[in-house]
């Protein structure tokens, strides 16, 4: 996919599939001799808000990576291949981050990734202000191409992602002053008309779709009890919220709503992913959903030993 001239490739990974600067997890460590293995596949970092922000997951003494091997905030179903999590944007801030200079000493084509947690519109668009400021200061440091994708979908933060795209095209002008590439990221469950009225501005490179899907929503395609116990969140009764579903089923839900978009007007580019677990699952994408470019993340974790694959079947489709 390239936007405003630049090569970011046929396959990028999930926000926050890798961290905040590609450090990864240790199970892609451990996995990696046996197809772990991101190259080829463009780094997208872990979604940041501005100031700090606890979320869900206790963060370790660097403060960028987990400090629980198996945090609470996230389940896990190998056998059908699906995760939930309610990690809600844990991190340090968006300042902690630059000042490392470790997103500045990239080499290759790359997305940061943001969104406010505030509660209300106007505080979002001001701290999204601020945000664009601080990259703004950075930005002429870095060594590769870097493009900003928004965030306008994590269902994890107490906002309600449908109520969210109202704002991207007010939070697209306000980040056109990076003259960078500009991706909003939204979920299946957003409006096609919304979303094609927001990628109809002249500051919209591409759309991203999907996040992940919030507990209980479109029982009718997703068999939430099947997949956990019960119609009720295992994480319920821990504070977290709902959290949100990756994995398998998100596949079918994904071709589906970008195959709709694309025959009624959405005409930029598309990165999207959800429930890509194999190298069929790319070939599926691809032809059924008639994409831009795909991205990867629960594979890293369900089917890790396949990554590789995956990113290679990438490049031979696109």
């Amino acid at each position: 996919m390239t936007l405003r001239g630049i090569d970011f490739g046929p396959i990028f990974c999930a926000s926050g599939a890798q961290g905040f600067f590609g450090e990864g997890y240790l199970h892609h460590r451990l996995f990696r001799p046996f197809g772990c293995d991101f190259t080829g596949c463009t780094f997208v970092a872990k979604t940041t808000t501005l100031p700090p922000n606890e979320g869900n997951m206790p963060m370790g003494y660097d403060g960028i990576t987990p400090r629980d091997v198996f945090p609470r905030c996230i389940r896990v179903n190998f056998r059908k291949g699906v995760i939930l999590n309610a990690v809600g944007l844990s991190g340090p801030g968006a300042e902690p981050l630059f000042e490392t200079g470790w997103w500045q000493a990239r080499t290759k084509p790359f997305f940061i990734s943001f969104m406010s947690v505030k509660k209300s519109a106007e505080e979002r668009t001001g701290e999204l202000e601020r945000f664009v400021k601080l990259f703004a200061r950075y930005l002429p440091r870095f060594r590769a191409p870097v493009g900003l994708q928004i965030n306008y979908s994590c269902p994890n933060v107490g906002l309600d992602p449908y109520l969210l795209v109202d704002e991207a095209k007010s939070g697209l002008q306000i980040a056109s002053a990076l003259r960078i590439p500009l991706m909003p990221k939204f979920s299946i469950l957003a409006r096609t008309a919304a979303v094609i009225e927001i990628s109809q501005s002249p500051h919209c490179d591409a759309i991203c779709v999907s996040n992940t899907i919030p507990y209980g929503k479109l029982p009718e395609r997703i068999d939430w009890k099947g997949l956990f116990g019960s119609d009720v969140s295992p994480f319920a009764d821990l504070g977290f919220g709902w959290g949100g579903l990756s994995g398998k089923p998100l596949l079918d839900l994904v071709a589906e709503w970008v195959l709709k978009a694309s025959s009624v007007g959405l005409n930029k580019p598309i990165n999207a992913g959800g429930g890509i677990l194999s190298r069929k699952d790319v070939s599926y994408m691809r032809y059924g959903a008639r994409v831009s470019s795909v991205f990867i993340g629960s594979v890293a974790t369900l089917r890790p030993w396949r990554v590789k694959g995956i990113i290679k079947r990438a490049h031979e489709l696109f």
